[in-house]
């Protein structure tokens, strides 16, 4: 018992920069969703429900149109598509968890907690359940109550946009990325997938053009030959 607590805590303390970074987006959103004709009761509800901050944005902005049920959920779906690769990727490292806990995992799978998950597997350690659930469950209650703040108190703040507060999404994914860049052929993946997910936003359209990235940057990856001196693992 005493070793899950600690590892609950090491979870949560390495939860606490990321709870500090994702503050002003959490915000943004409650004030966004107030301004798109949100409660705050909805705005709160809808981030304990989906806890997926870009799907959410994504969301608002589509209910704000009046555009069929259909096609908010296709929409948010192409969005979070990056969640299937990141589950495919962390799957075998719980696999021998008991399924309610997978289960609890999954729900919990944000962009830091791949990358912190990886970032410990890589160091020769096992992702422990408690581990993740004091990074996950610390990083979804801030999340939740900073959604709420905002969605109270966001039309105190004059225009989101004016601030450059609707710039943090791409500055906190640009910094996703750039966790990775001691990886193997890190640079290439990255060059063919931002040139795949530009064309696709000015053939295709927004919110498109991140599935398409992604799904580029994948494909480039596996069709990339394995250097003999690199070992298998490293490569995906």
């Amino acid at each position: 018992m005493s070793d899950r607590l600690a590892q609950f805590s090491r979870g949560a303390r390495m939860s606490v920069p990321v709870v500090v970074a994702s503050a002003p987006f959490a915000v943004l959103f409650g004030a966004l969703a107030v301004d798109n004709g949100f409660t705050v009761a909805e705005a709160t509800l809808m981030s304990a429900t989906i806890f997926g901050g870009a799907s959410q944005l994504v969301g608002i902005e589509l209910f704000g149109q009046h555009v069929a049920p259909w096609l908010v959920v296709l929409s948010i779906f192409a969005v979070n598509f990056r969640h299937v690769l990141y589950s495919a990727a962390i799957g075998p490292h719980i696999a021998h968890w008991p399924w309610a806990q997978q289960a609890i995992a999954y729900f919990f799978l944000t962009d830091p907690q791949y990358a912190e998950a990886e970032r410990i597997r890589e160091q020769g350690h096992k992702v422990s359940f408690a581990w993740y659930m004091g990074m996950g469950l610390t990083l979804y209650v801030f999340w939740v109550v900073e959604s709420c703040i905002g969605a109270l108190f966001g039309r105190l703040i004059p225009d989101t946009h004016a601030l450059g507060l609707d710039f943090l999404l791409p500055i906190y994914f640009l910094g996703i990325v750039m966790s990775f860049r001691n990886r193997p052929r890190w640079l290439p993946i990255v060059i063919a997938s931002a040139i795949a997910s530009m064309v696709a936003y000015k053939t295709v359209g927004s919110p498109w053009h991140v599935s398409l990235g992604a799904l580029a940057g994948v494909l480039f990856a596996a069709a990339m030959p394995i250097r003999i001196e690199e070992p298998a693992e490293a490569s995906t």
